[in-house]
């Protein structure tokens, strides 16, 4: 689900009451509950009974266990403490832990209390549908917490360093679980028969887990930078309003915590209304908009590639503009909604990070990826590309042979755009989408290293210069555009189909 102009102009409506009403001592607070009660407002219906109740309290959970695992390891949620080095200047942990327990109650409280929408009349309910009893979710976030003792106890056994790895370990086993459909099929038909539902009915589409994706990278994110120790500490009631924050929650940017923390720590003396951040934050929102539901949805009426047109267009010349017409609008709605969420993040007092700098007027495949969804991109070259070029150079000397400089590099390369390929959903398409790209920047990395004396000897030369950076930009948005026919498709065969007849084979 994506937001509509309802749910933007509620959560715009929310900045203003947040502005106007909430005291600032009471900031954080309102910033929390807000973002959890609007993740179960947003998450859309779905077939198996209470999924669309329990996915979001799922959500809340693994925000938790992440707040855990990423936590100070000296830090106390179950056993004494004992401040020491590793919490220089911060503030006494046994005040921590105060804290934690009542954010839990209050979470906790609140959750129970969306519960009881069960008996509201349905025009009425914030969730999406009917909510399981307050006794069935009491009991069950009992459940959880006593695993989530288990687990805890066992891990403080193994170590920290062990404890973090089966963290992201499980993390990704549960988005293998959610993304690739064959396995989702699978847990939405065991969902189905404990609920007594037709098992013959289960699809993916049963469990479409609103946020997910941004939930698993932001909490990946932590975990890691606790392994290399620049993880902030941070209370349980910050991390889950990084984890939650509802203008970032359904498609991102992925903000970092580190900056997060800096705007969340000064909610107490942000200005409720000032003119500059208003200004700005409510231009950005209408810019989105404007991106979004005229250029986009204009796109989307006939003039973009769609797997239904791509079956009935025959002409050459038609594919081409409607695959063109889609690389356009998947650009005007992602950085529309990107624009949006800045926007609303700025009336909140959050400055969101940028995610697009004008991607298609960029000469080479390498800066085209510095420019769109620059934070997924930074992201993936932070935790993927650059950990991974370091092993494999540390392994150099046990496997000359066959590490080289320039096998690292395509290694990187292609590990890390196929993991941001199936990080949109584990399938053959968007594995070659990820391919596609790894190829793509690794011949640009061999083009550019090779030629890098012969472009420094253009810089006197204006008319080359221009030639050949026209030429790169030609090349790169057909590269680009070509390579939409992978993201968009549902099988290689339909997108081998496509190519055909983009080709006039």
């Amino acid at each position: 689900m994506s937001l509509g102009l309802v749910e933007i102009l509620v959560i715009a409506l929310a900045a203003v009451l947040f502005a106007a009403l909430i005291p600032p001592r009471w900031r954080g607070w309102a910033i929390l509950l807000g973002s959890v009660i609007g993740i179960y407002w947003l998450q859309p219906p779905l077939a198996p009974r209470w999924a669309d109740f329990l996915l979001p309290s799922a959500t809340i959970a693994l925000g938790v266990a992440g707040w855990w695992l990423s936590r100070q390891h000296q830090q106390a949620f179950l056993s004494p403490v004992h401040d020491d080095d590793d919490h220089p200047g911060g503030r006494d942990p046994h005040i921590y832990v105060q804290d934690d327990w009542l954010t839990l109650l209050v979470v906790m409280t609140v959750i129970l209390a969306l519960s009881l929408f069960r008996y509201a009349p349905a025009e009425l309910r914030l969730t999406a549908s009917r909510p399981p009893t307050p006794l069935f979710v009491a009991v069950t976030a009992l459940e959880v917490g006593l695993l989530f003792l288990a687990l805890a106890i066992i891990l403080r056994r193994v170590g920290h360093w062990v404890a973090l790895n089966g963290g992201i370990a499980a993390i990704l086993f549960l988005f293998v679980l959610v993304k690739w459909s064959p396995a989702t099929t699978v847990v939405a038909g065991w969902w189905r028969s404990l609920t007594e539902q037709d098992v013959s009915l289960a699809a993916p589409s049963d469990l479409v887990w609103l946020g997910f994706a941004y939930v698993v990278v932001r909490i990946i994110h932590t975990i890691r930078d606790r392994r290399m120790n620049v993880m902030p500490d941070m209370p349980l009631s910050a991390y889950l309003s990084y984890i939650l924050f509802i203008p970032a929650f359904v498609a991102g940017p992925i903000d970092r915590i580190q900056r997060f923390s800096g705007d969340y720590h000064a909610l107490g003396s942000l200005r409720g209304f000032d003119p500059a951040r208003w200004g700005s934050g409510l231009w950005r929102v209408g810019e989105g908009l404007f991106k979004k539901f005229v250029v986009a949805d204009l796109l989307a009426q006939g003039m973009s590639l769609t797997p239904a047109l791509a079956e009935q267009t025959e002409s050459a010349a038609a594919m081409w503009l409607l695959l063109f017409g889609y690389g356009l609008r998947i650009y005007f709605d992602f950085s529309g909604y990107t624009d949006i969420a800045i926007g609303l993040g700025m009336l909140f007092g959050f400055r969101l990070p940028e995610n697009f700098n004008r991607p298609y007027t960029r000469s080479n495949i390498t800066t085209f990826w510095q420019s769109w969804h620059m934070s997924l991109s930074e992201w993936a070259r932070f935790y993927i590309f650059t950990p991974l070029s370091r092993a494999l150079l540390r392994r150099r000397s046990k496997a000359a042979g066959l590490l080289t400089p320039t096998t690292i590099v395509l290694s990187a390369h292609l590990a890390t755009m196929i993991a941001i390929g199936l990080w949109h959903s584990i399938s053959w398409n968007f594995f070659i989408w990820g391919l596609w790209h790894g190829v793509g920047l690794f011949i640009h990395k061999q083009w550019s290293d090779r030629t890098r004396k012969w472009y420094r000897g253009l810089q006197g030369r204006p008319w080359p210069r221009r030639a050949w950076a026209v030429a790169g930009w030609g090349m790169t948005v057909l590269f680009v555009m070509l390579g939409w026919v992978w993201f968009l498709l549902p099988t290689p065969q339909m997108a081998l189909d496509t190519f055909a007849k983009l080709f006039s084979f």
